[in-house]
């Protein structure tokens, strides 16, 4: 705990950003290739439908994972800001509810997800070509609900107490199953759809073992103990007031797909099939932003809970620039590599062709994305719960949806191609001006070190 207290106190910034962020992004990266597996090896059956099926589940898969970050980012900011201010028994109980919380809740909306699966297909436009594939796929998916929620939460909730080494090994375990087992379960064994789902969920039940055997150990200075469990002394509404707007972004994300998925199927399933295979591909360029402004998260709690604002900004303005710099390289990157991206995944010349249009369009805003997931990185780790909810509102609902609509109806397909580049645009300027909005408040202040 001292080395990390070192870090989060006295480590150059350069140092105290690399370390935590690097290990972050790794797990990201491994993020990546763990959603590419599924798909790389269900395109290799030579089946659309497949694979279109599988983006149509997609979001029904971000919403565990949104219930995962409830408790793993509302966790990990309220854990990080009680290790600031150095409240250590603060810090366990919020740990031991993260956990108890997460595997609970995962039984409860896997079991609802299973006995209303037929309008859930209904409602994430399934068409009579797809149906059975995405009825395989999230059948598996919800019986594995709960390890998918423990371990996105326990991921996150190394990295609020600077395991973010541990929090990688984790993830690594997991894709490595994952991936291993894809080729075997959807090629060998000839499940298809099915076995990537059972794959994923193996995946996960090996991450989340790793996740208690570091804590069994006592590796950690957080707890599962039951005995530690509380939800009284704003545990519980610490945990929800930064894991809500976090929850409710990915599960928007999620709704926002639907709305994507459903604009898409109106002109046929190899659209909605190229815009999966799209989207995987652009996955490298969001996540591993995603990865370097969530690494940081810690450090701005930490430092916002010490009352060490001057770190707290330098930290912010070292990680922007990194975050606009690595967008401009993998923006290139992805532009130069986007046919070749796509032919990985199927080998399908109508999807080939939209698939590259779709690419080259979420580029767009592949040089600055990484501003927006930092200032809501800085934002949740500052613990603003009504700034965070009314920029993830915003994103993901306000903007993208309508824009959605608006633009399909005036250009056609090209216009719902086009939405989440725009939107992002809207989205970025929205979180530049929330932040400032914080930081000024924060400089009316008096004294660096006065309580903001």
């Amino acid at each position: 705990m001292n080395t990390n207290r070192e870090l989060f106190e006295e480590a150059p910034v350069p140092k105290a950003v690399a370390l935590m962020a690097v290990p972050t992004m790794i797990s990201m990266l491994v993020v990546v290739i763990y959603n590419m597996a599924d798909t790389f090896f269900i395109g290799q059956t030579g089946d659309p439908l497949q694979v279109a099926a599988v983006s149509l589940a997609t979001p029904i898969f971000m919403i565990y994972m949104a219930l995962g970050n409830l408790f793993g980012i509302g966790g990990s900011s309220a854990i990080s800001r009680a290790l600031g201010e150095k409240r250590m028994d603060r810090a366990r109980n919020l740990s031991s509810f993260c956990c108890y919380g997460s595997i609970g809740l995962g039984i409860i909306v896997a079991a609802l997800f299973i006995a209303g699966m037929d309008l859930i297909l209904k409602l994430i436009g399934a068409s009579a070509n797809t149906i059975e594939y995405a009825r395989q796929y999230l059948t598996y998916i919800s019986f594995g609900g709960p390890f998918i929620i423990f371990a996105t939460a326990f991921g996150n909730i190394l990295r609020g107490e600077g395991a973010a080494r541990e929090s990688m090994i984790g993830n690594l375990i997991g894709t490595v199953v994952n991936i291993v087992l894809d080729p075997v379960m959807i090629l060998g064994l000839g499940w298809g759809v099915t076995g990537a789902a059972i794959a994923t969920v193996i995946g996960n039940i090996a991450a989340s073992a790793f996740y208690l055997v570091y804590f069994l150990r006592k590796k950690s200075s957080l707890s599962i103990k039951l005995k530690d469990f509380k939800m009284g002394e704003r545990i519980a509404s610490g945990v929800a007031s930064i894991g809500i707007p976090a929850s409710l972004n990915n599960i928007l994300m999620s709704f926002a797909n639907i709305i994507l998925n459903l604009a898409l199927v109106g002109y046929g399933d190899t659209p909605v099939a190229a815009m999966g295979v799209a989207m995987k591909s652009n996955m490298l360029v969001v996540l591993l932003q995603i990865g370097l402004c969530a690494g940081i998260q810690p450090l701005i709690g930490y430092n916002y809970g010490a009352r060490n604002k001057k770190r707290l900004m330098q930290v912010f303005r070292f990680t922007g620039i990194c975050a606009v710099i690595m967008g401009t390289v993998l923006t290139i990157i992805m532009m130069i590599a986007r046919r070749t991206l796509i032919q990985i995944f199927i080998n399908d010349t109508e999807v080939i062709a939209y698939g590259i249009q779709m690419v080259i369009a979420l580029q767009l805003s592949g040089p600055f994305i990484g501003i927006l997931f930092l200032c809501i990185n800085t934002i949740q780790g500052m613990g603003k719960a009504l700034p965070s909810l009314v920029l993830t509102v915003c994103r993901q609902g306000l903007i993208f949806i309508p824009l959605v609509f608006i633009l399909d109806r005036m250009f056609g397909l090209d216009g719902v191609i086009y939405a989440q580049p725009a939107a992002d645009y809207l989205s970025i300027v929205l979180g530049i001006i929330i932040c400032f909005w914080l930081f000024k408040a924060m400089a009316h202040r008096n004294g660096a070190e006065e309580e903001f």
